[in-house]
């Protein structure tokens, strides 16, 4: 069971999220409309989790992600699934830039996923273990950017497949699942594409954001 505050200004979805994660066996210590009330919501119930939408009243522009970014700097390892209602790579990449090894879990979503209730729950147990979990939506976007002359034409279409679940933050095991091949294989592919773009083989969160970052053009 994890202990979670919720974060979103609409009354019907906040209900609805309190609805789900209770009856999948979660405990939701407070749920707020605001990005404030998030704060004092963490401060004082210190949950195992927090899901919050990105944009909150006053202004319905980003306060749920600033205060999330905030309060990641006040609880270092706290885990966060920040809920948005459109793709926006740079919500991804404001979330994840500030990320360290070691840190909490960390999540972006689209609110549609929130509809496919396994997926879903499954972000959020991955974010609550400290893994970094990205919507496939935000990474097929992040792929379509690149131009033919980036390193990522260098990639067989196997292994942009590879690094695309690996973008999601996958594991080697989950990986070979989705794709109906050997984990050796996904290692092969893995240590194929880590050479071509010259990044650091790591793993875990480390890994997702070193391709993150390359997928942004931070390490060309």
């Amino acid at each position: 069971m994890l202990r979670v505050v919720l974060a979103e200004d609409a009354v019907l979805l906040r209900a609805g999220l309190v609805e789900l994660l209770h009856r999948s066996g979660h405990q939701v210590v407070a749920a707020v409309g605001d990005a404030p009330a998030l704060a004092r919501a963490v401060d004082e119930h210190t949950p195992d989790v927090v899901i919050t939408d990105v944009r909150m009243p006053p202004d319905f522009q980003n306060e749920g992600l600033e205060a999330a970014l905030q309060l990641r700097t006040r609880h270092e390892y706290l885990p966060v699934l920040v809920l948005s209602q459109y793709v926006a790579t740079a919500y991804a990449t404001q979330l994840l830039s500030g990320s360290s090894p070691g840190a909490g879990g960390l999540g972006y979503l689209l609110k549609d996923r929130v509809g496919e209730v396994t997926d879903f729950m499954d972000a959020l147990r991955r974010v609550a273990a400290g893994q970094t979990v990205i919507d496939p939506e935000v990474v097929r976007l992040l792929l379509a950017q690149q131009t033919a002359d980036r390193p990522l034409s260098r990639l067989t279409p196997r292994e942009r497949e590879v690094l695309a679940l690996m973008a999601e933050g996958f594991n080697n095991q989950t990986v070979a699942h989705r794709l109906h091949v050997t984990e050796a294989s996904v290692v092969k592919h893995s240590s194929n594409i880590f050479m071509k773009l010259d990044l650091d083989p790591t793993e875990g969160n480390r890994r997702v954001l070193a391709v993150l970052a390359h997928l942004r053009g931070d390490n060309t």
